[in-house]
């Protein structure tokens, strides 16, 4: 009785979720009838795709893939959809500074002491960022290798649905033509394009202060091709390895907010795939987990090795952002990035206004003291102790007391001191690099990453650079209006550089050293890439070198920051390689255009070979393997960076399945999820999933206004 009790009420909350999220869909005008709480997951599911991550590129991805095959989308986080949070402009610091468990932002702070945050919502970074829309340049396309026609097709298809032409206030058109005055020419009005001098770009923010993110490309989808599961939490991906042949990814094994797990698996077929689109963290920490990495580092945790790929969390960069607060004389609009000047040397100039975004002095009645007056929390915006970066007091000191301390003393400051705006500068590439290690095996937990901030001096130069075209900003006749006539620049240096920015040491002379004001003012804008590099740990069709049947389609893929901002061309990503993906399986499969095709549904018997890195790699049918440890062959694999090359061999049989520890010793306890997910076995379904209907011609997609408001 008491466990009918219990599954009832389980079944009454998976419900309660289910609804409260048709709701929020609804009142948005989306009706995802494919989205629903991974509580209501089946304990085993088929599919054609396993896409790990519906963030900035995995929501495109997921939507062009459904067109054709059965796709599957995990999602850790839950939906954007009625979450002021995410979708109102004015709400961009509380998102940042909400640390709780069911935040759309998690923090993170990297080892060289800079607060970050990463996404976990539906939609991804597009969720939690500042909004700004920009294509790369047609140079980046083509260093990277993509087509650009290809890719300009793929960012139109973005651009239908979540870009939008902003409407300047003041400030910003100040900082437009201040941008003019300061040498940043020509004047290219307004433009999704990269071009060198001053533009204005796209926004995500509609008309109304609304934002759109790249879930809203989910509207694209083929209902019956896709289902996404919130609130997924994956835990490793499953191989198969057996007879020397390369590992082969054939499922997943992820867990629900309330603990159980459940197992997605490949449908048989030689072009099925699992994608991780986890982003710059998720993607190679995930990696790691599942035994794709460096040998040593997963075996001090106990990870069995699937493959010693060394280059799995290398690359690992943030473009770094220094910004120089400008008080105020005159009323400023709120506003987020909307105009960026692009100059020759590699430095990008961007500002915000209104720094006390989310927390407007309001007054109110306390019936408690019959009528007294109530200041809420006040902050700098991204600047602020809410957020975390609380730069007075040592890391093992930024304790949630002092943090309120802060915020508590920042509340009694004048209003003058909120008015205003920063004008930053973000180092392009950039040229300084770090790595990415486990901390544990939660999947959970942020891992360790270390971006060395300005070891490259071609990123220091830059950012000095950057700041002179800053100072000639705030000395523009156009900028006049917006800034005190006796305010030195040395004054707003040393006043940015007493602000909680960040927690590395601060020095006395940063007004007379750009440079040291560089270093000691760091912050990110959120732009942090690398851990997955094409060329180092996945291909350029993006198949991870080594493994067969596993891409990784995100930000960990790229080698620099594309253009000023990241998120158009990580959203047009996904749909490119959507579409590319779509076409070359159609052709090879059936020498057919595209365009011609019907749905494709593969059968386990078929014969196609796969293109292979190094050699072939044969018949990907899956073969069980005995259960008892005596009997097993691991196959390990060695990828050589330098020279491009994988060695295999068999491990010896004294080692058992899912554990690095001589059968017969004592091996660490693992995790409740590690001794769920210790798992070799692959199940072959009999015989193809049922055909769909065939998509639309066009999705139904509701295509908003771009021109000026």
């Amino acid at each position: 009785m008491i466990f009918s009790v219990s599954f009832s009420a389980s079944i009454i909350h998976a419900f309660c979720i289910t609804m409260s999220l048709i709701m929020l869909q609804t009142a948005r005008g989306v009706n995802y009838t494919f989205a629903k709480d991974a509580t209501r997951a089946p304990a085993v599911s088929y599919y054609d795709y396993i896409i790990v991550g519906g963030g900035t590129a995995g929501c495109p991805l997921a939507a062009t893939l459904s067109q054709r095959f059965r796709v599957l989308l995990l999602e850790r986080g839950g939906s954007p959809y009625g979450d002021e949070r995410v979708e109102n402009m004015t709400h961009f610091t509380a998102t940042l500074a909400d640390t709780s468990a069911g935040s759309p932002a998690q923090r993170f702070v990297s080892e060289d002491g800079v607060i970050n945050s990463r996404p976990r919502v539906l939609g991804g970074g597009s969720c939690i960022n500042a909004g700004f829309y920009t294509r790369a340049s047609d140079e980046y396309v083509l260093d990277v290798g993509w087509d650009l026609a290809a890719t300009g097709e793929a960012y139109r298809w973005v651009e239908d649905v979540v870009a939008f032409h902003p409407e300047l206030g003041p400030w910003q058109s100040a900082l437009q033509r201040g941008l003019m005055e300061a040498g940043i020419a020509p004047d290219n009005g307004f433009t999704f394009d990269h071009i060198e001098g001053t533009k204005v770009g796209g926004s995500i923010f509609d008309e109304e202060g609304r934002r759109h993110t790249a879930a809203d490309l989910l509207r694209y989808a083929r209902p019956e091709g896709v289902d996404v599961l919130l609130r997924a939490r994956v835990a490793k991906i499953l191989f198969n390895v057996g007879g020397g042949r390369r590992p082969v990814a054939h499922g997943v094994v992820f867990h629900d907010s309330e603990g159980q797990m459940h197992r997605a698996y490949l449908n048989a077929g030689r072009r099925n795939e699992i994608i991780l689109s986890a982003g710059a963290l998720g993607s190679p920490q995930l990696l790691m987990l599942s035994g794709v990495g460096p040998a040593d580092h997963l075996r001090s945790f106990n990870i069995t090795l699937v493959l010693n790929q060394p280059a799995v969390g290398q690359g690992m960069a943030d473009n770094p952002m220094n910004a120089i607060f400008v008080p105020s004389p005159s009323l400023v609009e709120v506003s987020l990035i909307q105009v960026v000047g692009i100059t020759q040397f590699g430095s990008y100039i961007e500002g915000a206004s209104g720094s006390n975004w989310a927390n407007p002095r309001h007054r109110t009645s306390d019936s408690g003291s019959g009528g007294g007056q109530h200041r809420p929390p006040r902050n700098f915006g991204m600047f602020s102790p809410q957020t975390g970066q609380l730069a007075t007091v040592p890391p093992k000191q930024r304790t949630p007391e002092a943090i309120a301390r802060a915020a508590d003393a920042m509340s009694r400051l004048d209003d003058a001191a909120f008015r205003g705006g920063f004008i930053l500068e973000k180092v392009m590439g950039p040229a300084s690099t770090g790595h990415l290690e486990l901390r544990n095996r939660n999947p959970d937990d942020n891992p360790a990453v270390t971006f060395n901030y300005f070891s490259h001096p071609e990123d220091l130069r830059r950012c000095v650079d950057g700041l002179t075209i800053i100072e000639r900003v705030i000395r523009s006749k156009s900028f006049q209006r917006f800034t005190y006539p006796d305010f030195s620049i040395e004054m707003l240096l040393n006043m940015t550089a007493e602000f909680p920015v960040n927690m590395l040491p601060r020095h006395d002379n940063d007004s007379r050293s750009l440079e040291q004001f560089c270093k000691d003012t760091v912050m990110t804008i959120w732009h942090y890439h690398g851990g997955c590099q094409v060329g180092r740990v996945v291909d350029a069709e993006y198949r991870v070198l080594g493994v067969d049947a596993l891409r990784v389609i995100d930000g960990s893929t790229l080698n620099a920051s594309p253009g000023t901002n990241p998120q158009a061309t990580v959203m047009m990503l996904g749909r490119y390689m959507g579409v590319k993906i779509q076409n070359e399986r159609l052709k090879d499969s059936r020498g057919e255009n595209f365009a011609n095709s019907q749905p494709l549904y593969e059968s386990k018997v078929e014969v196609t070979p796969v293109p292979a890195i190094n050699g072939p790699v044969g018949d990907l049918v899956a073969q069980d393997h005995p259960k008892d440890a005596e009997y097993l062959n691991v196959p390990i694999a060695n990828y050589d960076e330098k020279h491009g090359i994988f060695s295999f061999g068999l491990a010896t049989s004294k080692y058992a399945m899912g554990s690095s520890e001589p059968l017969g010793t004592a091996a660490a306890t693992p995790s409740p999820e590690d001794a769920e997910t210790q798992e070799y076995d692959t199940v072959i379904l009999d015989g193809p999933p049922e055909k769909a209907a065939d998509a639309p011609d066009k999705p139904n997609v509701v295509k908003r206004k771009r021109g000026a408001f």
